[in-house]
């Protein structure tokens, strides 16, 4: 019988089978963040420290946390926005030149993703696709003014209603040669165990605004990526979640 692929990919990422991963052999290392359209504004995001969270200890919103995937109709604030994402990828103020430390644990400080939201109901903002610019904790817009853009994703997403009823889908993409230049193929691992890391934070921090998500990890990749117009190699789609807010909440 053949070795799974499950089973291959593990036996030839473990550190002893690999060579010297690029780092090692001199390779320069990959930008920190990608490089944004300069020529579109930049949509400064509120503090995040304004928002009000309930009045919870962390014990409590881990025992209360739940996955949701029925949300009401109202909107989103764009300070509500600004809270998860900074708790999910916000880069805290410490000038290094190498790395950054960020409110979410990475291998090696490579915090290889960038996000992208997919917005339908969020206050001061189109409805299209937008990208988190961390180090400016600022949103620039991709596509809006594209009314198919939300049915291409959900189709590609198999169609889960959840996604339909959400206010803001995030969508995170690995660009994997952050992590793969420190670590090599073993880097794949770390992407992922990443990824859970942002969920769960993400899954925390909703809970504390009174918002439920629900974590995405099945689509078609090809479709999705395709969607988005990322190459599917150097840059995918590696977890999604929707995020609204919480009936009765």
């Amino acid at each position: 019988m053949s070795e799974s692929i499950g089973r291959e990919f593990m036996r030839q990422s473990r550190s002893e089978v690999q060579g010297e991963p690029p780092q090692a052999l001199g390779a320069p290392q990959p930008p920190l963040e990608l490089p944004y359209d300069t020529a579109k504004p930049l949509i400064a995001l509120p503090d995040p420290h304004a928002v009000e969270p309930v009045d919870a200890t962390l014990l409590d919103l881990i025992e209360q946390r739940a996955t949701v995937r029925r949300y009401t109709q109202e909107p989103m604030t764009l300070a509500d926005l600004s809270y998860l994402l900074w708790c999910t990828q916000g880069v805290k103020p410490m000038a290094l030149p190498d790395r950054t430390l960020r409110t979410v644990p990475s291998a090696g400080a490579r915090h290889p993703f960038e996000t992208l939201l997919l917005i339908q109901r969020v206050e001061e903002l189109e409805p299209g696709l937008y990208r988190y610019v961390a180090s400016q904790h600022s949103l620039v817009a991709l596509r809006t003014n594209e009314p198919s853009l939300a049915g291409r994703i959900l189709r590609a997403s198999g169609s889960q209603s959840q996604i339909e009823m959400a206010a803001v889908m995030f969508i995170w993409v690995a660009v994997a040669e952050r992590t793969t230049w420190r670590y090599g193929e073993r880097g794949y691992r770390y992407m992922h165990l990443d990824a859970g890391h942002v969920c769960q934070n993400l899954y925390l921090a909703a809970w504390s605004i009174r918002c439920g998500t629900c974590a995405i990890g099945a689509f078609n990749d090809d479709a999705l990526n395709g969607v988005l117009e990322l190459d599917d190699a150097s840059q995918f789609v590696i977890y999604m979640a929707t995020v609204g807010k919480r009936p009765g909440a």
